[in-house]
């Protein structure tokens, strides 16, 4: 773990103070911001577009920027919500009502939003579906969801296998001539101008189902997660607190919305703040990365260390070429965040990136880097307020700090998953006694940082320690002819695991049996004192002070407030 600490970049951010804010967080608190619509009940849309538009300051605000091609088209508040409207009659007009499906399998365009929107606005439930997914994929989340409909294009529709279509009544081409592949073909372009602006928001009860998402299973096929329209409680704090959004920011989340992270932060989050979204149709290239980011003034960036590898690998002289002098905030997910790619883009960008955790399951951050926190290079961060979080062992009982556990959150956020698509047994295994299983590996620090280590089927044995992935990829990263690493553990036939790693070679060396047998002299050698590098004084110095219990059984905020105090104590 590394120890270094980064200082805040922006102590005046929406979250002025982590420990005060966690310490007096309530969720029904937050509900008072969504005052109940006229029935008594919610609607996502209501809340994200519809109050925007119908307020004559803010209807014309721009919420949605969209570019591809170099063209860029800029649709307002006002506009989504007309625009939605008319694809809900659209929809209603060929049979869709609350509970049915409609799959989206299109490449990132403004159709996907108008069309998520006006199936939230119904209740309907949207699952947008991957363009690469093979022909088999496809027809197995077909037989598993059963949709009414599919929102494709022309060059799309033959992925489709007829023989998973027989429930599907309706396959809607956003533009040309229909190719005839299906019987119930419907070329949506043009149909809509003939159809009313006009359709209120169905009032529903809170954990009516928004959308459905597949996330791939590591044990079995892939998994239906199910999110409700109460979701936006957390869509709205975590936008707030660790994206530090407003009604003036311009976010880039640059992902399409068949990831969770594109539905949630590409739309529903920056919308509920009344912020601007911008969405980019072009494939990735390091030059239109940097043109976005500078052209649409872009304030507040989410992205991938994967994205910031590419860019890395694109060259340091690149990003002087552009002006990023809107960019303020710069937040990442997916993969673990490594140092020497937080220091890259700190050098580059001139901006600290804060890595985040979160999984499709939890439907929103729950672990995060905040802007008006310190960051220590390479940790996942702390939990959001209103998230529980602690690393427990099989039986669900905490673990002492610095000890290798499964991250565990402790149930009753409100953006918890809802369901697994028709597999009640699979959704039943997430949890243990009050405690949502991520299955996946952290270590918790004395100042509650955590960080990840894999995942709970990727772990290594060493001598008597069971280790993540991670540590052994940091080490082989140390090594001078390593660019990256990946580890993973191999099973032999004598029983006993051993350990397989797939590395990148930097410039000037060359791949040879003696390099490989030199990285692993290396990592004998350094492991372990890899793994001893932990500072333990901070908690020596608790005990020391009288403490009779160990602080990773206290809630976050409560051990936040011990080494608060203790700092105090010492000067």
């Amino acid at each position: 773990m590394i120890k270094a600490r980064i200082k805040p970049e922006n102590p005046a951010a929406n979250l002025k103070s982590y420990f005060e804010t966690y310490r007096n967080f309530s969720w029904s608190e937050v509900e008072k911001e969504f005052p109940l619509m006229a029935n008594g009940g919610f609607n996502i849309v209501y809340y994200a577009i519809d109050r925007w538009a119908d307020d004559p300051e803010k209807q014309n605000n721009p919420a949605l920027i969209y570019e591809n091609d170099g063209k860029t088209d800029v649709y307002s508040y006002r506009d989504l919500k007309e625009k939605s409207c008319c694809w809900a009659n659209l929809l209603v007009r060929h049979g869709f009502k609350k509970g049915d499906r409609l799959f989206i399998f299109l490449p990132p365009t403004p159709e996907i939003y108008f069309a998520m929107l006006a199936c939230a606005r119904i209740g309907i439930i949207f699952s947008c579906l991957y363009t690469t997914l093979s022909f088999e994929e496809l027809q197995w989340r077909l037989h598993n969801a059963q949709p009414l409909g599919i929102l494709t294009n022309t060059d799309l529709v033959e992925r489709l296998s007829p023989d998973a279509m027989k429930g599907v009544q309706s396959v809607f081409l956003i533009s040309g001539d229909p190719p005839g592949v299906f019987p119930w073909e419907i070329v949506v372009e043009g149909l809509l101008d003939k159809l009313s602006k006009e359709f209120e928001a169905v009032v529903l009860p809170p954990e009516t189902p928004l959308y459905l998402l597949y996330s791939s299973g590591s044990t079995g096929p892939p998994k239906g997660v199910i999110h409700a329209h109460q979701d936006m409680l957390g869509h709205l704090i975590t936008a707030r607190y660790v994206l530090d959004l407003t009604e003036n920011s311009v976010l880039w989340t640059d992902c399409e919305p068949a990831w969770v992270t594109g539905t949630v932060y590409g739309m529903f989050a920056p919308w509920l703040t009344g912020a601007a979204s911008v969405v980019q149709g072009e494939s990735f290239s390091a030059s239109t990365w940097y043109r976005t980011l500078e052209t649409h003034h872009v304030t507040v960036w989410y992205t991938t260390p994967l994205t910031v590898r590419r860019l890395k690998a694109a060259g340091a002289d690149l990003p002087g070429r552009y002006d990023f002098s809107s960019l303020r905030h710069i937040a990442t997910v997916g993969e673990t965040l490594v140092p020497e790619l937080f220091y890259w883009v700190k050098e580059n960008l001139k901006h600290s990136p804060h890595d985040t955790w979160w999984m499709t399951e939890t439907g929103m951050i729950c672990i995060a880097n905040f802007p008006s926190e310190p960051i220590k290079p390479g940790s996942m961060g702390k939990p959001v307020p209103g998230v529980e979080a602690a690393v427990i062992d099989c039986s669900g009982n905490p673990m002492v700090l610095l000890t290798l556990g499964q991250l565990a959150l402790k149930v009753g956020w409100p953006t918890m998953m809802k369901a697994i698509w028709r597999d009640k047994l699979r959704y039943s295994q997430y949890f243990l006694k009050d405690w949502f299983l991520t299955g996946d590996m952290v270590i918790m620090d004395e100042d509650g940082y955590y960080y990840h280590q894999g995942r709970n089927d990727d772990l290594i044995k060493a001598g008597q320690e069971f280790i993540g992935p991670y540590e052994i990829e940091g080490v082989l990263r140390l090594h001078p002819a390593v660019g990256e690493a990946a580890v993973i553990s191999k099973a032999v036939s004598t029983g006993t695991p051993s350990v397989k790693a797939f590395v990148t070679i930097n410039k000037g060396f060359t791949p040879s049996a003696r390099l490989n047998h030199e990285l692993k002299a290396f990592v004998r050698t350094n492991l372990h004192s890899q793994i001893l590098l932990i500072d333990r004084q901070p908690l020596l110095e608790l005990l020391a002070a009288g403490l009779k219990q160990l602080p990773c059984l206290l809630p976050t905020a409560t051990l936040q407030e011990l080494y608060r105090q203790r700092e105090l104590e010492l000067g």
